[in-house]
């Protein structure tokens, strides 16, 4: 027991900083609910768009010079049926689908500032509205697709594909501090991802769990240690 409890002496100096990082990140991280940290409020409710049936139905079409397909996908978007064509490369292309002859919107800055202001809360006065590169997507976004960022007064970011116009991700002000505190928490301030490209991080975290484990282990063992009563002196 007298071992146990060097040890455990010894592994509460060790582990004590990272459990307490871990209880204080997991804390802040449950404050507010997962729905309200993603933006779901952000988000205006949209009637269903289900695809046309019998006709006008979703046509087929011919590409030429363009490698073969690795998926294709129809949806409605604006009201109208779209074909979505991924390439073996993960390019992405935007065909309509309808026999109107009516070419699909160019994705621009208006297209933008429209989709926002019609589906998203305070859309329709960003502060602002920028574009991003696949190489140079923003850290809070993180996905090697081109984007189009609006700001809104609250200082939460909306994204939308580039390719696509539809909404890729919606980044409020807490979900910026969630995101922080699952990089402490996970003890990754780079990549924010327990993958194979941070195994050296997740060994580390495995490391540190493993001791904080041993000496809760330990802690509990040493509750079960007899105690001799202390002899009272008489004055």
């Amino acid at each position: 027991m007298r071992l146990f409890a060097k040890w455990h002496i010894w592994l509460g100096w060790l582990v004590g900083v990272p459990i307490l990082m871990w209880t204080v990140t997991g804390l802040i991280m449950v404050i507010n609910p997962i729905e309200e940290v993603r933006g779901n409020h952000l988000r205006i409710p949209q009637e269903e768009q289900l695809l046309p049936a019998g006709n006008p139905a979703p046509i087929a079409f011919r590409v030429d010079n363009i490698p073969q397909f690795r998926e294709m996908r129809v949806v409605m978007q604006d009201g109208r049926p779209v074909w979505l064509l991924t390439d073996a490369e993960g390019n992405l292309e935007r065909l309509p689908a309808d026999m109107t002859g009516e070419p699909l919107p160019v994705i621009d800055e208006a297209y933008i500032r429209n989709a926002a202001a019609r589906l998203i809360v305070g859309g329709e006065n960003p502060v602002a509205v920028e574009q991003f590169s696949a190489e140079e997507s923003p850290f809070d976004f993180r996905r090697p697709i081109p984007s189009w960022r609006v700001t809104l007064e609250d200082g939460a970011h909306i994204y939308f594909d580039a390719r696509t116009g539809q909404i890729a991700a919606v980044r409020t002000r807490f979900w910026r501090v969630f995101d922080f505190m699952w990089g402490l928490h996970i003890m990754d301030l780079q990549t924010r991802e327990l993958d194979q490209q941070s195994i050296f991080t997740h060994m580390i975290l495995v490391l540190f769990a493993g001791l904080a484990a041993l000496g809760a282990l330990l802690g509990c063992t040493l509750m079960f240690r007899r105690r001799k009563p202390k002899v009272k002196v008489p004055r």
